[in-house]
């Protein structure tokens, strides 16, 4: 039997996710999934790649704000929808309409950082397709890379751990779904299945970056899984792990719901 092992939520794309019990889901994924962003002052979107010092900020996201705090125990607070200025922001190879959060948050966000960043919310009226290539005509995303969801499971890292010196956790791979109960590599072979109110479609491979070789403790980039993980999940140039996954529906995911309808069969890893 599978199994929803782990839910986690990123209020804010490329800073620390937050694992829940239960979480809504809405058009664009979880209702509070990257819908902030750190963005250059210009508005190009800021990620771990090139600042993995992001990795170290705490994030909390309640009712009506919005809190982050650095390694040295400074806070600073925002509204959980914050009111301003819009100003067109970039992520990937889309520009939309976003909400500058405030200029006292940016001048934290650029010392904390050591870069120049400023905040900004994706507002309901705004709409951000997902990845055209390989999603549906109307599937919608907040600022997540290119799918509402991410999906990996515990047998895979379990394989993949079992070829590293020092074993990693499933956070550098920033899932918002965690599943157990199967094989390793095993959802590379799904095509869909169902959690509770929500259907969900497997649409693609995900093809890893530098991100998971970002400790996320020390918020330092150690080298310690790019490059293993490529000499067994190599396809076609890319390096995989997890998969991509669009869906239909609305409703609440709680951890420890079975997956219906996806395949048990046994994949050979590599």
């Amino acid at each position: 039997m599978i199994t929803l092992k782990e839910i986690w939520v990123y209020p804010v794309k490329s800073l620390p996710g937050t694992r829940v019990s239960r979480a809504r889901v809405g058009p664009r994924g979880f209702s509070n999934d990257r819908r902030f962003m750190v963005v250059s002052p210009s508005g190009v979107f800021i990620t771990q790649r090139k600042y993995p010092r992001m990795a170290l900020l705490s994030v909390e996201l309640g009712t009506d704000l919005l809190r982050l705090g650095s390694p040295d125990g400074a806070v600073i607070e925002v509204p959980s929808t914050p009111v301003g200025p819009e100003m067109q922001v970039r992520v990937w190879e889309d520009t939309v309409t976003a909400v500058d959060a405030g200029d006292a948050v940016a001048e934290w966000l650029a010392h904390v950082l050591e870069t120049p960043a400023r905040l900004v919310y994706m507002p309901e009226s705004t709409v951000r397709l997902a990845d055209q290539d390989n999603a549906r005509p109307d599937d919608r995303v907040a600022f997540q890379d290119g799918f509402a969801f991410l999906l990996t499971s515990q047998e895979s890292l379990d394989a993949l751990n079992s070829r590293l010196k020092t074993p990693v956790d499933m956070r550098r791979f920033r899932p918002n779904l965690v599943v157990a109960g199967g094989t390793p590599f095993g959802e590379d072979e799904w095509t869909s299945f169902e959690l509770g109110p929500v259907s969900f479609c497997v649409q693609k491979p995900c093809a890893r970056c530098v991100i998971v070789d970002v400790e996320p403790d020390e918020g330092v980039n150690d080298g310690a899984v790019l490059s293993e993980l490529a000499r067994f999940r190599n396809r076609e140039h890319r390096t995989l792990f997890g998969q991509n996954l669009v869906h239909d529906g609305c409703g609440w995911l709680t951890e420890g719901m079975r997956l219906e309808g996806c395949p048990t069969l046994p994949v050979t890893p590599g």
